[in-house]
């Protein structure tokens, strides 16, 4: 569904990636008066189904309240962007989504859906009884040329901490002002400055890194701010008032190909007077044999600007067990290599956390992505270490089926089990992803995902829950 003129030499087709996010291989282009930049201009859109089953090996009651249940849930919906041409540089883009969901919990567990809390806000499914999201998502103005893209307004900004991570119903977006620069060789690099955050769940936007204060005669600020999974949840709203910060977001992304065969890249994220880190990644590439060859590096430095002072070494503000209770300081390691040949690809990785603060990074980007995150796990918490195995089959390159990829990953998570506020116990993780592009009906994907997560549960001193798990995901997409 989208204009064709203004268009030259452009593929006509959208793809999706594994994680599901869209790539546009057809744009606008330069147009020469105002009503052709809009009538020219390109509408995307989207239909979308996500289902997800999830049973807990151990549910977990209370004084007759449910800490866990087992649940299902599916969200139904779409969405349509639409991007106009460019008139001396200047173009507009627009992104509306929708979800209905359908889920096997009351409105007041809202809480306890922990697969598929993405096709609902729970904010709203908690105090009104609403399982539908319709939002603007995207709506910013851009001006390109040869140099440089700028964006101002709501948008996707892919970074080493901030995604879109469009996995479920609706993307990870922002406000604020985005820069993209290609002027130096070999060189891409990005710059942010975010002064909102719309995670998947929510209907509306929020702090970029406050928690909501929420008290039992003030529930409505339930899920109302940054909810993330990866929040410091010490770090409220409130808290950050009476000290007079503004929580703004500072990006700045490189990546560099000037040395053969080698990929660097460097990342800042900050948002000054509480907490800011610094990247590097080396990814070096070579052949023996016809065999891929890829190892690479991460080394992550977390600084503390003060938000340990407010909120504490740990994410849950349980602070036992941290060498330095207020702060958080802190460093991450990762290690991989990658090795493929034809349709075969295999990857082995590694990361270890600093025995020392918690890592904040409540954006959608993933601190271990890449190297030893599994589906929905969290695995940067003070003194962790992660192995995993990822092996990836490709149907269509290897001359069987068409369109059809498989993944499988397994993780071995060692949590530190003197520390309470890391309330997770040791693990291990199996996973299961199918993907495949139609080939009888253009467009169409389709996504099976399970999980398995065992483990036991932790006592004595410290008391932590079991975490095995099982999990289902189910997804159909349709571009039009």
């Amino acid at each position: 569904m989208g204009s064709t003129h203004g268009l030259e030499h452009t593929q006509d087709k959208r793809t999706l990636n594994d994680n599901m996010a869209e790539s546009y291989h057809r744009l606008p282009l330069e147009v020469d008066s105002l009503r052709d930049m809009f009538s020219k201009g390109i509408f995307y859109g989207r239909l979308r189904l996500n289902s997800f089953g999830f049973r807990w090996d151990d549910e977990v009651n209370i004084n007759e309240q449910a800490l866990r249940k087992n649940h299902s849930i599916a969200g139904f919906g779409g969405s349509l962007i639409y991007k106009s041409a460019y008139l001396n540089g200047f173009s507009l883009g627009a992104g509306l989504y929708a979800t209905q969901a359908y889920g096997s919990l009351e409105d007041k567990e809202a809480a306890l859906y922990k697969s598929g809390k993405g096709t609902l806000s729970r904010r709203d499914l908690f105090n009104k009884g609403k399982q539908s999201i319709l939002t603007f998502a995207q709506a910013y103005l851009e001006y390109k040329n040869k140099q440089l893209s700028m964006k101002v307004g709501r948008q996707i900004f892919e970074s080493f901490l901030t995604a879109s991570n469009d996995t479920k119903m609706i993307p990870n977006t922002f406000e604020g002002l985005t820069l993209n620069v290609n002027t130096l060789e070999d060189t891409e690099v990005k710059i942010a400055y975010l002064t909102k955050q719309k995670l998947r769940d929510h209907s509306s936007f929020h702090h970029v890194l406050a928690s909501a204060d929420i008290t039992e005669e003030n529930l409505e600020n339930f899920y109302s701010q940054n909810d993330d999974s990866a929040m410091h949840i010490g770090l409220s709203q409130s808290k950050l008032d009476a000290a007079g910060i503004e929580d703004r977001l500072i990006v700045f992304d490189a990546h560099n190909k000037s040395v053969e065969n080698l990929l660097v890249h460097m990342n800042y994220t900050a948002v000054p007077e509480l907490i800011s880190s610094a990247m590097l990644q080396l990814d070096y590439a070579f052949n023996v044999d016809g065999l891929s060859i890829i190892p690479a590096l991460r080394y992550m430095q977390q600084f503390d600007n003060g938000a340990g002072q407010i909120a504490g070494a740990n994410l849950k503000t349980i602070t036992e067990g941290y060498s330095k209770p207020e702060s958080l300081d802190s460093w991450l390691l990762g290690a991989r290599v990658d090795l493929g040949q034809d349709a075969w690809h295999l990857r082995f990785g590694y990361t270890k956390i600093a025995d020392k603060g918690d890592i904040v990074a409540p954006w959608r980007g993933f601190p271990t992505a890449g190297f030893t995150r599994t589906m929905a796990q969290y695995n940067w918490y003070a003194n962790t270490i992660t192995y995993m195995l990822r092996a990836e089959y490709d149907f269509e390159k290897a001359g069987l089926f068409s369109g059809l990829k498989t993944f499988v990953h397994y993780a071995i998570q060692d949590f530190d089990d003197k520390k309470a506020g890391v309330i997770f116990s040791d693990s291990e993780v199996l996973t299961l992803d199918i993907l495949q592009e139609s080939q009888s009906i253009p467009n169409l994907y389709i996504k099976f995902r399970m999980g398995h997560v065992f483990g036991d549960a932790q006592k004595g001193d410290i008391t932590k829950l079991d975490p095995s798990y099982d999990e289902a995901r189910f997804e159909i997409n349709y571009l039009f």
